[in-house]
């Protein structure tokens, strides 16, 4: 048994949810968000502002489904009722990020200026030009798009020099001896 699936969804009061066939649609203070759900193995209930997902049978197939889509549900309340945030640090000398338009400019170090696009649904903010912030409404997309940044400059074990999020750990590696 799922010890996710088997969970119930608390829905703030500020959220509208509406269940429609193999859909559900969601409302609330961050924004929109519609999911479609898996109604062949899963049944989908909302009442007392509970949301409770249940198995129609219990094979094995429908069990790798069941705390997934329970997951999914409640990863978009979150972001319509609260939203998600990640900072991402810049560390090295000269590393600066500054916002232009609908992208991030980056000096990394390199010859040239990395400009990055910002997708629709993402807000970010830059402090003190090494500090980014950025806001969303969809955890995946947030996460894929924090580590998109990341990779543009991956961290280097011997200085720690790079882009890291708040509070990751990097191992620091010693350099050599004579």
């Amino acid at each position: 048994m799922s010890k996710i699936g088997k969970k119930h969804i608390l829905v703030p009061s500020d959220v509208k949810v509406v269940i429609n066939g193999n859909k559900i649609s969601m409302e609330g203070p961050k924004g929109k968000k519609e999911l479609t759900l898996n109604t062949e193995a899963l049944e989908t209930k909302f009442e007392n502002n509970k949301i409770s997902v249940v198995l129609k049978n219990a094979s094995d197939q429908n069990k790798v489904f069941w705390g997934l889509q329970r997951s999914l549900i409640n990863n978009a309340i979150i972001g319509i009722s609260k939203g998600y945030e990640i900072i991402l640090n810049l560390n090295g000398v000269g590393f600066r990020a500054n916002l232009k338009d609908k992208q991030i400019q980056f000096q990394l170090g390199f010859s040239h200026d990395i400009l990055f696009d910002i997708p629709d649904g993402i807000t970010v903010k830059i402090d003190k030009q090494t500090k980014i912030t950025l806001n969303g409404n969809d955890k995946q997309l947030i996460g894929k798009v924090a580590a998109d940044i990341k990779f543009l400059k991956p961290v280097e074990p011997y200085k720690q020099k790079g882009i890291t999020s708040e509070g990751q750990f990097i191992l620091k590696k010693e350099g050599k001896k004579k």
